[in-house]
Order: structure tokens, then sequence, then C-alpha cells
């Protein structure tokens, strides 16, 4: 399947303004958390329960443990592969420079900048462009950005280590046709991975700041399934769990693959599209036409008590992220019967 990066489906974008315009940094914030001490105590229980907890001194932290060496030691202690995994995980982590994952706020004051929900724009910092989608609602006065750090990539290493407050960076768009399809009595369901989730923060917000999450009077459900390795790789999580406590019809749904190697998560942990199917209406899928490889997804129970289940036949599904797993989101969305023209993705990476 041939994934669109940052190309949508229809024209709505196309009358909105091309700019270049200088914008002024109003906020840098972290959304990840710095996790080493976690990672250390998750590590001596993971040696603890092999029995070679004295591999690490008391004194020991993660800045004296020679990683490559402690798997490899663990590797010929015979650990089972689960713990070598998990080992390899937590090492991984450990390593990660922090911060890796950023909101950037920007005011552009001297322009008339307008987008759709879903659009991104190209941001410049020290001569450097790189597209990013726009996380922000139109309904707010500044835009806004969710940034992961690329190891070795051309801009995100200096906006990470450079980037500041009243610093001036040059925004150029809005560019892409992945927005809000015309309101509908459908429900919505958005499925992305990683910062693949900002533009859908942007539409979240949209639908309820312009009350368009009510058609004809009828409240729509509102779906935000997003995949991430660790609990503070959530962009936005914050957000969507207020949404999910106050609004009866809004279901966050995140799944974590790794966190368990640190905390006694209890929610999902699987990849994305599998884990949507264990929150669809099984009554209103043909079974007979979805492969084997996710049937037993469509029939597992779902780690969180939503009461509400989605039928494929009325929804307006959205999916964004890298692209080979979005490729993987939107041949599960077919394979359960929700239709091409109710299907909107791109993927980037």
């Amino acid at each position: 399947m041939d994934i669109p990066r940052q190309l949508g489906h229809h024209e709505a974008a196309e009358t909105l303004p091309l700019v270049t315009e200088s914008a002024t940094v109003t906020d840098v914030t972290p959304m990840d958390e710095n996790r080493v001490e976690e990672v250390e105590r998750a590590v001596r229980r993971l040696l603890a329960r092999n029995d070679v907890g004295h591999w690490l001194d008391a004194e020991d932290d993660g800045a004296d443990v020679d990683w490559a060496d402690l798997q490899s030691r663990a590797g010929e202690a015979g650990f089972p592969e689960s713990e070598l995994d998990a080992l390899s995980d937590l090492a991984n982590r450990f390593e990660r420079p922090y911060p890796s994952l950023l909101r950037v706020r920007v005011r552009i004051d001297d322009a008339d900048f307008e987008f759709a929900p879903g659009q991104y724009a190209t941001v410049t910092f020290d001569g450097t462009p790189r597209p990013y989608s726009i996380a922000s609602s139109p309904t707010r006065d500044e835009v806004e950005f969710c940034i992961r750090r690329v190891p070795g990539g051309r801009l995100t290493p200096d906006i990470f280590e450079q980037l500041a407050v009243g610093d001036e960076v040059t925004v150029r768009g809005p560019n892409g046709e992945m927005v809000l399809s015309e309101p509908s009595t459908n429900d919505l369901v958005f499925l992305a991975t990683g910062t693949g989730v900002a533009p859908f923060k942007s539409m979240v917000d949209y639908l309820f700041d312009s009350e368009r999450n009510v058609v004809d009077g009828h409240e729509r459900d509102i779906w935000v399934f997003l995949g991430a390795a660790w609990a503070d790789d959530l962009a936005y999580r914050e957000a969507f769990r207020r949404y999910d406590d106050e609004r009866e019809r809004f279901h966050f749904v995140p799944t974590l693959t790794r966190e368990r190697h640190l905390t006694e998560w209890t929610g999902e942990t699987d990849y994305v599209q599998r884990v949507l199917l264990k929150y669809v209406d099984e009554s209103a899928v043909d079974t007979a036409a979805v492969p084997e490889s996710l049937a037993g997804s469509l029939a597992a129970s779902p780690a969180l008590d939503i009461d509400a289940r989605i039928d494929p036949r009325t929804v307006d599904v959205y999916a964004c992220g890298i692209s080979a797993m979005v490729e993987q989101l939107v041949a599960a969305t077919r394979a359960i019967g929700v239709p091409a023209d109710a299907t909107q993705f791109e993927g980037f990476g």
C-alpha cells in the first residue's frame, strides 16, 4: 500500500494561503521525563530475579555501567529471552538523551496564518527547514508543534540543545490535505504512533472548541488510539486523559510496548492495529474477511473498561505515524470493513 507522506484526500487545504513569516518562540517544554533512576531500579530487580544481583555494587549508578558488557554477560549466563529483551530495552532507555520529546509554541504576529486542523508547516531554525504537523487548533492564539529528537538528524539536535523562548524561527505553510471531513453523524477514530498524534490533537481540540463533536443533535464518539514505547512518550497524554474523564463520548486508548519494564502498567501493550480491533463491534464485521493474523485480536478482551464499541461501517478513520506502521493500521481498518473513502492517512520517516 502506498502511504502518502504529508498528503491526504481532499481539496479543502488548497484554499489556504502559503506564507513565509518570522515567528517568536513562546514555549519550549519537555513532554517526556528523565527516568534514569527508574531504569536503574528496574535493572537491579531484573538481575536479582536471575540471581546475579551482585553484578552491580550498591553504590553503582547507571553511569558506571558498561551496558554492552552487562548484556553480554546476561546472554552468557543463559538469561531467558524475555529478560534479555527487557535488559536491552532498559539499556536503550537509560542511554536515551533527555529530553527527547518537546512541545514548541510560536507566536506569528505579522501574518494572517490560517490552517486547517491536520495540516503541517515547515519550521526553519538556524537555517535548517523541517516539516512538522501542527498540534494546536486554529481556534487557539499560538501555533504548536510536537517534536521528537532524532539522533543525528538535520534539525532536531539543534532544536533540543539550542532553541529557547524568545528565539525567532521561520514558519512556512500550511501544507497537507489530511484534514477533517465534512461534519456528519459518523463517529471518529484516530490511530497514531509517536508524534503522529500531533495532527489529531489539533483536530480533537478543534472539534470540541467549535462544538463539531455534535452534528444534528447527535454527539459523536471520538476515539484516540496512541501507541508508544514508554508512558512518557505519549504526547499530550494529560490533555487526552482530561477529555476522557470529562467527556462521556471521548475514549483515549494508549498502548505501551515497553512500559511494563518500569511500572505495573495494566493497560494495552500490543500494536495499535491489534488494540483497535479489541474495541470493534464484532457483530458489525464480516469475520470471514479478517486475516487470521488479526482474528485473535478481534475476539480478544480489551484492557480498558469502555462500554462503547466501534462500528466500522459508520466511522471516519484517520491514521498517522511512521509509514510502515500506518500501512498496517490502514490494512487493519480495511479488513474490518471501514470504507476506503472514510479513511485518511499519512506517514513519515
